[in-house]
């Protein structure tokens, strides 16, 4: 079906909703690398006009990936729950962006409608909103995820404690973590991005950080960020895996370039449930995205990058996760190119994985390469925050030296706290309390030289 806007005598016309949904977006040079970007500012508006039009009803009847040759598209479609699409289904995507400010749309509203929105609907919508209209809408959506503690709860921000290390030292990764901690990091979850994909290797860093968990009762959930297969392997083999890890995207192509499938990450989930290991909930899985990733594999279908990263949070809902995390800027400026590309990804990201009812987090990151500094980055994270993200990276440093990339540090998590009046995983927070590294207000202390934390830390150090 074609669609057309006429702006001041002249007529724009696009063949099929998937160029339409290319030329709405917002300029980045992934969509122009891909030859799918808008060829003017007012291309872009004719397209965003014509789009907002467009009912909901027609974007789900028409998939933008045919059903018989993508797996994720099938799901998209086998899994969208006809009751719950009735309340929105005759709306124009204009329309559906103004359903979603209005004061009357509460967030038991937008959690009623969560399951039928698809990826493309989330993307459409997007594509017409200011950065205060995905500020103001995601806000208001909440997802609330349980395995050890309890994340997305409203006026709580967890941390991704990273501790990575370019040779997988153990002590090293070691004191990052109990660094992390005596900054209140880490309730989302203590995650290590291995350089090694040896399981001996990895068998230490599960059993490492298990060992750090259970010796300070610490109310967290780790994971060590490899292949799929290798913690299923991983799991047979009994180590201690809490949450299973998997890098998706949002088409069949992009996740075999994975090396994954979907009957893998059930098959992953199932293995992760069977250890019964969390404690308040059985949200076992995190998953990573990024715009961009699609395209890099030359599986995006000639779809626009933002559209195949919202159909990866449908691949992430199907298997209940405990975290999502877009890391936005990571793959590097071919996709996004600079600052302001960065960050307006970051809350369309955001946006789009809370509307569909994913616990989403961001990575505010960049490489060095990207025409990005760190006050692009506090920048995002400040607007992230006023939008109610769920979980943020903390870094020693903000510098992840293993991976090559700038993020986010412990110290930009108490920035938030502090500024936003945000407070920790409700189990974490009471651990922190316990452990006297926060006061009654929940602010950092100092901890003095019989912290318990601090003496492992002491004697660490001095061992190395």
């Amino acid at each position: 079906m074609a669609y057309q806007h006429t702006i001041n005598g002249n007529t724009w016309r696009f063949p099929d909703l998937k160029t339409l949904l290319a030329k709405a977006s917002p300029a980045r040079s992934g969509d122009y690398l891909a030859g799918v970007g808008a060829g003017s500012a007012v291309e872009r508006m004719a397209a965003r006009l014509a789009l907002a039009e467009v009912t909901l009803a027609e974007i789900f009847a028409n998939p933008l990936i045919p059903y018989e040759t993508d797996e994720v598209t099938r799901l998209i479609c086998d899994r969208h729950p006809a009751a719950a699409f009735a309340e929105i289904a005759g709306l124009s995507v204009g329309d559906f962006r103004n359903w979603l400010l209005l004061e009357s749309t509460t967030e038991d509203t937008l959690a009623r409608i969560a399951p039928a929105v698809t990826p493309e609907i989330a993307a459409a919508v997007s594509k017409l909103m200011r950065n205060q209209d995905l500020v103001l809408v995601a806000r208001k959506c909440r997802v609330i995820t349980r395995f050890r503690n309890t994340i997305g709860l409203p006026g709580r921000l967890a941390v991704r404690l990273q501790p990575n290390h370019p040779t997988d030292d153990v002590q090293g990764i070691a004191a990052s973590i109990l660094d992390g901690l005596l900054y209140g990091c880490g309730d989302a979850v203590i995650g290590i991005n291995p350089a090694s994909d040896s399981l001996p290797v990895l068998d230490r860093l599960w059993r490492m950080v298990d060992d750090v968990i259970s010796r300070f009762e610490v109310p967290t959930q780790s994971c060590v960020l490899t292949h799929v297969s290798s913690q299923i392997k991983a799991i047979e083999l009994g180590a201690p895996v809490d949450l299973v890890f998997q890098s998706v995207a949002g088409t069949e192509a992009a996740n075999h370039s994975f090396g994954i499938n979907l009957a893998m990450l059930r098959e992953a989930r199932d293995a992760a449930l069977s250890l019964k290991r969390g404690t308040l909930g059985d949200n076992v899985m995190y998953f990573e995205t990024g715009q961009g990733s699609a395209l890099s594999a030359n599986a995006h279908h000639g779809l626009d990058q933002q559209t195949c990263e919202a159909r990866a949070y449908a691949v992430a809902r199907e298997f209940k996760p405990l975290l999502v995390n877009t890391v936005v800027g990571f793959i590097g400026p071919e996709y996004l190119y600079d600052g302001k590309q960065i960050i307006r990804a970051g809350l369309e990201d955001h946006f789009c994985g809370k509307l569909m009812g994913v616990p989403l987090g961001v990575d505010v990151c960049y490489t060095n390469h990207a025409e990005a500094d760190q006050d692009d980055m506090d920048n995002l994270l400040t607007l992230l925050a006023a939008a109610g993200v769920t979980y943020i990276m903390g870094i020693p440093g903000a510098d992840d030296i293993m991976l090559n990339y700038q993020s986010t540090s412990f110290h930009d998590a108490l920035y938030l706290r502090e500024a936003f009046g945000l407070r920790h995983a409700p189990e974490f927070e009471d651990w922190l309390t316990r452990m006297r590294l926060i006061n009654p207000a929940g602010r950092l202390r100092s901890p003095d030289a019989s912290d318990p934390l601090l003496r492992a830390l002491t004697d660490m150090t001095q061992a190395a």
